[in-house]
């Protein structure tokens, strides 16, 4: 049995079909040489030949040597190798993001904020109409202590979320924010709102529920919560 080859073999054995086939080889047969190939992988034209040499030993092209070049074209077994490659990388750069991700950290009582904001009337219809709940009037304040969640915190950022329009009355202008449907503690449904105007910053998230929250999970300052934050509307 043959031992099985090195990642350094199968790195050379990949990049090498990789210029070939982009050369023209896996739909056809091309004329090469060892000297322009070598220039064009930045290589000696020994380490070239030596390649070539293995390719065909491993059944992965076909050459025929000639006075001036090689007649060299890709079998299918060759083919092949780079379409497992290629199906990796397509698997990595084309799948879709995760839907939820999963934030971690502690309560902690606010400023207030929430409670004045929540019982606007412009946000609160909103609240009603895209969250599809009355919101209790005020927020659980979370604070995110590592850097693993903080990491799943800037994730929100991405994403569009679910906006709340901001608007402006006679006597000042309220601001914007977006938000996430959520899931506290594997139990109560609620959500988490980002607020492009905050006092806070992103090692905070602010929670919404139509019920109160440290109440209804037995919640004090320290205790520690788990948010599942759905990325898309659900």
């Amino acid at each position: 049995m043959d031992p099985l080859p090195t990642d350094k073999e199968i790195e050379s054995q990949f990049f090498t079909l990789y210029n070939l086939a982009e050369l023209g080889a896996r739909d056809k047969t091309i004329k090469i040489s060892t000297k322009f190939l070598a220039e064009k992988m930045g290589l000696s034209q020994q380490t070239i030949s030596r390649r070539l040499i293995e390719l065909e030993k491993k059944g992965l092209i076909q050459k025929t040597a000639t006075r001036d070049g090689c007649l060299i074209s890709l079998t299918k077994q060759g083919e092949n190798q780079l379409k497992k490659v290629y199906t990796v990388l397509s698997t990595i750069f084309e799948q879709k993001r995760p839907v939820s991700v999963t934030i971690e950290g502690t309560v902690f009582s606010g400023l207030g904020e929430g409670a004045y904001y929540v019982t606007r009337p412009h946000y609160r219809k909103q609240f009603n109409q895209k969250l599809g709940f009355d919101p209790y009037p005020g927020t659980l304040n979370i604070k995110i202590t590592n850097d693993l969640d903080l990491k799943m915190r800037s994730e929100l950022d991405a994403y569009d979320g679910i906006m709340i329009e901001g608007y402006t009355n006679q006597d000042r202008t309220y601001g914007a924010g977006k938000c996430f449907k959520a899931i506290i503690n594997n139990r109560e449904k609620g959500a988490v709102v980002i607020a492009l105007r905050t006092h806070y910053d992103n090692s905070v998230i602010e929670v919404l529920a139509p019920t109160n929250l440290r109440q209804r999970l037995n919640l004090k300052d320290g205790h520690k919560v788990k948010l599942e934050v759905y990325l898309t509307e659900t």
